[in-house]
Parts: C-alpha cells; sequence; structure tokens
C-alpha cells in the first residue's frame, strides 16, 4: 500500500471516530434539512436569511474542524495520485485515451481541453 493511502485511511478512520466531528455533522445535517424544508419559497419563507446563515455556519465549522479538514487535503493527494495513475495508464497505452480526471485543475502537458477529459 501507498503512503497516501495509508494516511487517506487513518485519516478518514480519525476523523469517524471523533465525537466532536460527528456532533458538528449531525448538526450540519439539521440545520441543511431544514433549510431544505423551505428553500423552494425563497425569501418569502419565515427565517429563509437566517435559516441559510445558519447552514453556512454550520458547514464552515465543518470545513475548519482540524480532522475534517486532514482527512479532505488526504483525500484530495490521493485523488491526484490516482488521476496521474490513471493518466501515466492511458498515456502508456495510446496517446488517444482520454482520462476522466475528477480534479478539474489536473494539468497534463500540451492539452488543451477545457471539460474534465484529459489525455
Amino acid at each position: 500500500m501507498s503512503n497516501t493511502f495509508c494516511t487517506y485511511i487513518n485519516k478518514k478512520k480519525q476523523m469517524n471516530a471523533c465525537l466532536d466531528v460527528q456532533r458538528i455533522k449531525k448538526e450540519f445535517v439539521a440545520k441543511k434539512e431544514a433549510f431544505e424544508q423551505i428553500q423552494n419559497f425563497g425569501e418569502y419563507a419565515p427565517d429563509f436569511s437566517e435559516k441559510q446563515r445558519s447552514v453556512r455556519k454550520a458547514k464552515r465549522t465543518l470545513d475548519l474542524n482540524e480532522k475534517v479538514a486532514a482527512f479532505r487535503l488526504a483525500e484530495t493527494d490521493l485523488q491526484t495520485l490516482l488521476d496521474s495513475l490513471g493518466q501515466s495508464i492511458a498515456s502508456t497505452l495510446s496517446p488517444e485515451i482520454k482520462v476522466e480526471a475528477g480534479n478539474p485543475f489536473f494539468e497534463t502537458k500540451g492539452h488543451t481541453c477545457k471539460g474534465t477529459c484529459h489525455g
């Protein structure tokens, strides 16, 4: 197993085992669901702006949690590794193969595809 994959697995376990992360996730989901119930009514719904801000604040709290941030970084590192591996395999087989890359910022030499295909 690669170090990148091991790091990803460890960070995921740490995040999922953290009671604080579980609490923050639960709060975020509850606020998100409450907002989704009134979202279609837009600004005419009671407390629309307040609930929208509440969801954003809960999401930010989740995103800024140390364990969640570490997991997301490990996840991005793993995805970058997998994208590079897929690109390497495809280019070895044929330069005509297009590779679907999960990262929209994936870079390849001399290719100007504006979508997510890379070859």
